[in-house]
Formats: structure tokens, C-alpha cells, sequence
């Protein structure tokens, strides 16, 4: 009976192919190269979801730039709209108080006959 637990036990080595120290160190080396390659994975979909966050936050920032550029842009036409009014209005005050002007020294002429 101990010939055949010898036997099984003898099997048992040869078929994981533990018979020496060094096929030990191979089947750690495979197990830690497997982690690793695990780590390396989640490491590359980590950094795969922080660039798509990135990506998306580029985005939002390029929206909010071309809104602010439209403001911008509308506030310089109503601007320049606005310029070409107040030009016409600066020439009819400057010409009223012209008139006004003219008249008071017209009356204060007439005054001092």
C-alpha cells in the first residue's frame, strides 16, 4: 500500500511538473507576470477613461470659448450700430447748441440796443 501512495504522490509531482525548486520559481514567475499584466490592463482603461474625461471637459470648453466669441461678437456690432447713431446724434446736439448759442448772443444784442 505505501508502494502505491508513493506511486500517486510520485504522479502527482511529475503531472504539475514540481519535481524541482526551479519549476517552482516558473510557476511564481507566470503567476506574478499574469498580475502584472492584470495591473497593466486596469492601468491602461484607467488612463483610457481619464483621456475620454478629458476629451469630453475640451469640448465643453471649446463650447463655452464660441459662445463667449458670439457675445463678444454681437456686442461689437450693436456697438458699431450704435457708434454710427451716436455720431449722427453728437452732430445734431453740437448743432442745436450752436443755434442755441447764436440766438442767446442774438438776444443779448438786442439788449444792449
Amino acid at each position: 500500500m505505501l508502494k502505491l501512495y508513493e506511486l500517486y504522490t510520485f504522479n502527482f509531482i511529475t503531472t504539475f511538473m514540481l519535481s524541482t525548486s526551479k519549476d517552482i520559481l516558473y510557476i511564481i514567475l507566470s503567476f506574478c507576470f499574469l498580475l502584472f499584466t492584470i495591473f497593466i490592463c486596469w492601468a491602461i482603461y484607467y488612463v483610457a477613461m481619464i483621456l475620454r474625461e478629458s476629451k469630453k471637459i475640451i469640448a465643453d470648453v471649446r463650447k463655452k470659448i464660441e459662445l463667449v466669441e458670439s457675445l463678444i461678437m454681437a456686442l461689437k456690432e450693436k456697438l458699431e450700430h450704435t457708434s454710427s447713431h451716436m455720431k449722427l446724434l453728437v452732430e445734431t446736439v453740437s448743432n442745436l447748441a450752436e443755434y442755441f448759442r447764436e440766438r442767446r448772443g442774438e438776444k443779448k444784442s438786442k439788449k444792449k440796443k
